[in-house]
Parts: C-alpha cells; sequence; structure tokens
C-alpha cells in the first residue's frame, strides 16, 4: 500500500538537499545522506510513520545527525586525501543544460559560494552544524540541540563562533557584474598566454588551490603569489593547448570551466575583491566534476 504521507517527505527533498550539501560541501555525499533517511524512514513501521506529527521536521533531524556523524569521519579520510580537498563545485542547472526537476536544484546563494564552503570546512563538526542550521535555514536552537546533540545556549555558543569565523573571513568582495567581467578577463589572458595581463588581473598575494584527488595531475599545494600563478596557468596552456575554456556560473557566481576533447577536465572558482582576483579553487578530481558532465 502507497505511503499517504510520501507526497509530502517528497516535498521535502529539495530542503534536506540544499541543507546536506551546505553541510558536507558534496552534492555526491548530500545525494547519499538523502538515500539513508528515506531508508530510516521506510525502516519505521506504519504505525510508527503514522505516530510522527511532522515528517519534515523528522527527516531534517535525521538527515542531519548523519550529515554530523559523516563530518566527523570525514576529517580522518581527508588526512590520507592526496593532494588539497576543495569543496565540489556545483553548475547553475539551467546554464549548464542539467536536471529540469527543481526538487534536484541546490539553491545557488551567498552560502554556497566557493569562499564560504571553504570557510565552513574549517569549522568543527558541531560548530558547523549549528551555524548553518540556525543561520541559514533559521531553525531555532532548541532544534538544533536536538540534532546536535547539546543544549540549545551550547548550539547558540557553537553558531556565534561560526559567525565570527565568516565575519573575519569576508573581504570587500567585487559586485557580480564586476567578477563576471575580472572573469572574462582572465580567460582571454588564459587563452592568448599573456602573462602580463594575467599578473594584472590578479592580486599580488593571490593564492589558487587545485583539487585532483590523486586522479587528476595538478598543483599539491597552494600556488601563492600572482606572478608565480600567472606563470603557472600560462604554463598549463603550453601543456594542453587543445583546452576549451567557457565562462559558466560556479556555485552561483561567475567561474570558468574547461574542457579537452568535449570532457569537462577542470571547474574553476574564482574570489574577486576590488576588480583583482584574490583566489582560485581549480577542481579537477573527476569524482566531483560528475555534475558537470550533462554539459560535456
Amino acid at each position: 500500500m502507497a505511503d499517504p504521507v510520501l507526497p509530502a517527505i517528497m516535498r521535502e527533498r529539495r530542503q534536506l538537499l540544499n541543507l546536506a550539501y551546505r553541510l558536507l560541501g558534496s552534492l555526491a555525499d548530500a545525494e547519499d545522506v538523502l538515500q539513508e533517511t528515506w531508508a530510516r524512514w521506510y525502516a519505521l513501521s506504519p504505525e510508527q510513520r503514522e505516530a510522527i506529527e511532522s515528517p519534515g521536521a523528522w527527516l531534517t533531524r535525521v538527515a542531519g545527525r548523519i550529515c554530523l556523524d559523516l563530518l566527523g569521519s570525514a576529517r580522518v579520510r581527508r588526512e590520507r586525501y592526496v593532494g588539497e580537498w576543495v569543496p565540489e563545485p556545483l553548475p547553475d542547472r539551467e546554464e549548464w543544460g542539467g536536471a529540469s526537476d527543481p526538487a534536484d536544484h541546490v539553491t545557488l546563494d551567498e552560502s554556497v559560494t566557493m569562499a564560504f564552503l571553504v570557510v565552513l570546512e574549517q569549522m568543527t563538526p558541531a560548530e558547523r552544524v549549528s551555524f548553518v542550521l540556525h543561520d541559514v535555514f533559521r531553525y531555532p536552537f532548541a532544534e538544533v540541540a536536538d540534532i546536535v546533540g547539546r543544549s540549545p545556549a551550547a548550539c547558540r555558543q557553537l553558531a556565534a563562533s561560526g559567525r565570527r569565523r565568516i565575519r573575519a573571513s569576508r573581504r570587500d568582495e567585487s559586485p557580480a557584474a564586476g567578477q563576471a567581467e575580472v572573469v572574462r578577463n582572465f580567460k582571454q589572458a588564459w587563452e592568448a598566454k599573456d602573462i602580463k595581463a594575467l599578473i594584472s588581473l590578479l592580486d599580488p598575494a593571490a593564492t589558487m588551490i587545485a583539487d585532483g584527488g590523486g586522479q587528476a595531475s595538478t598543483a599539491l599545494k597552494p600556488v601563492t603569489g600572482g606572478e608565480h600563478l600567472a606563470r603557472y596557468i600560462a604554463g598549463i596552456r603550453e601543456i594542453a593547448p587543445d583546452l576549451t575554456i567557457l565562462l559558466r556560473t560556479v556555485n552561483g557566481l561567475p567561474g570558468l570551466v574547461a574542457t579537452q576533447r568535449g570532457v569537462t577536465v577542470t571547474v574553476a572558482a574564482f574570489e574577486v575583491a576590488e576588480d583583482r582576483i584574490t583566489r582560485i579553487w581549480a577542481v579537477r578530481n573527476p569524482e566531483k566534476l560528475t555534475p558537470w558532465r550533462t554539459g560535456d
């Protein structure tokens, strides 16, 4: 017999996907959390499910706890990760021609920019869950406490600590239109291997962090310094002259996608402040580029 509340819990899918991605920085892991959450729902007896007054609240609580557990184990996994770890980049589904079902979309707002996600990675698991649930999704601390397993007062302190981290990381970012122009100019300079133009677009202290996960060749440590980075980037065109570079939205902001023989090989997100690029996150690990394959 069909579950009478199935339509209601399926309506929660997008909310849970958005929550899990922000907590884990990985769309693949977020999808796994949703599958585990559904499995736990259907492991209940029909009587147990009927007794749950708010299926949405129950699903959020379960998904939040699964994410909390995964965050704890992620730190151990990261120690074995080859090179730098960068959150999984997200395409604009309409721009990239991907899934059309709104339930499969992560809302692209300031809480999924690469700069924001990188700061979330620096938080403790309890700090991250408390901050995201309260400050991003507006859950009251009483509900956050039930998920985190601490008192509401403790969760309030954890969220405040996370808030301070976010504030400390903020720079005077250029408006989106200004960022788009800088990234567009960067693309043209990269295609032309124009080192002088690249240097002019990069902050003198600019940094690039690349994530190959041991599955794609890339720098294993951050590349720092505007001039050094400009020469490194220009050198990529020498090694791979057949790269096609596309302007695309990456985690809600202007970014670049590089394809080689029709296959996406790199997705780059940028932080732009005062019309200069301060940070680049280049993802080359093919396991993290799955959402971008639809447009290949």
